[in-house]
């Protein structure tokens, strides 16, 4: 997802960063007088039932939602009101989107998964009222998982791996064509390597050539790391649970091009995951172990705005908040969110099952 800007300025909920950071770990910051407790997020009404696990926060007001069903929402409002600009398909196919980014409240980017021609991109320049294909995958050997821009212009996009390595697309025009870059400068992948399509988050970018991308299913759980927006890339081992196909990396958050949070876990409700966190201070060469991860699997993960210590991560079980750059975790709330995504405004979103999608409450 978007990085946040380093521009120190007031939030629009009225804090900033560190200072919201500071009320959302404070106990008594959820309480009221005369309540016991106030909800961590605030529910918005999508109408839908899709799992939303596609999220592109542009900032306080406006946000896009991509998920199943077919389904892609634009809000321009903070969510009070959702309008549905799901695209339709020619030959339709009901697509399974999985990742979105947005440039403004016009232009937006989506990626549909699935095993051959199920993985596809498309692109609007009207706010949904019309969309355009730009890429369908023919390799019936491909499945792509996630995309990234480093601006509105350069981005990638990535599939699990094709002739033992992972594959990656590249624009030069804001999505509008695609091409398959070589994969000599892409190390072999493991036996039962792959991306997860969770939360949009397995592969993500900081400033103009930096991005990195997330694995799981072999026996260890690793994040790959490009600084030349995807010709040539390194490997480094993460601590997060490997060894499982349901077990890995399965979001990332860097808020420079040096200091980053993986987490991850194991998707399945009956298994716990007790290093569901993990950080990097030298662009994610070197990752370290939480030393208090979150309690649970988490598919997302995002930086709180204009805070160089504080992010948020969700899951299906809840949400919890780091205030030390991801050392330690605690968590805030149970509900069940699968993505999140912060704007340099102050907006923070989260998106997940049934239809849910919430901003951040206000303290």
């Amino acid at each position: 997802m978007r990085a946040t800007g380093t521009t120190r300025r007031l939030m629009s909920l009225g804090l900033c960063g560190a200072a919201l950071a500071a009320a959302l770990a404070a106990p008594a910051a959820h309480a009221l007088p005369g309540e016991r407790h106030r909800p961590l997020w605030t529910a918005t009404d999508t109408g839908t039932d899709a799992r939303f696990r596609g999220l592109a926060a542009v900032n306080s007001r406006t946000a896009w939602l991509a998920g199943t069903q077919g389904t892609v929402l634009r809000t321009s409002d903070g969510g009070r009101h959702w309008r549905d600009v799901s695209p339709p398909t020619a030959d339709g196919a009901e697509l399974e989107f999985r990742d979105i980014e947005a440039f403004d409240a016009r232009r937006a980017v989506a990626l549909a998964i699935g095993e051959g021609e199920a993985s596809r991109v498309l692109r609007t320049d009207d706010g949904g009222a019309t969309w355009t294909e730009s890429f369908r995958n023919t390799d019936a050997r491909a499945f792509y998982d996630c995309l990234t821009f480093f601006d509105s212009r350069h981005g990638l996009a990535m599939s699990d791996p094709v002739d033992g390595r992972f594959r990656i697309l590249s624009t030069a025009d804001g999505g509008r064509s695609w091409n398959v870059l070589p994969g000599k400068g892409m190390p072999p992948a493991q036996e039962g390597e792959a991306g997860f399509a969770a939360s949009g988050q397995c592969l993500v970018s900081s400033g103009p050539k930096d991005v990195w991308l997330a694995t799981g299913g072999a026996a260890t759980a690793r994040i790959l790391h490009s600084g030349d927006r995807g010709l040539t890339w390194k490997a480094a081992e993460s601590t997060l649970p490997a060894g499982d196909p349901a077990r890995g990396v399965f979001g990332l958050a860097f808020r420079d091009r040096t200091h980053g949070i993986a987490v991850g876990g194991d998707y399945r409700p009956d298994q716990e995951s007790p290093r569901a966190a993990a950080v990097s201070d030298d662009g994610g060469r070197r990752w370290r172990q939480a030393a208090t991860p979150p309690a649970a699997y988490r598919s997302g993960v995002a930086w709180l705005p204009h805070s160089r210590s504080a992010a948020l991560a969700v899951g299906p079980t809840g949400t919890d908040l780091t205030t030390d750059g991801g050392r330690t975790w605690r968590t805030l709330g149970t509900g069940s969110y699968d993505t999140v995504d912060c704007t340099a405004d102050g907006g923070c979103w989260a998106a997940g099952e049934q239809g849910r999608a919430a901003r951040l409450g206000r303290f």
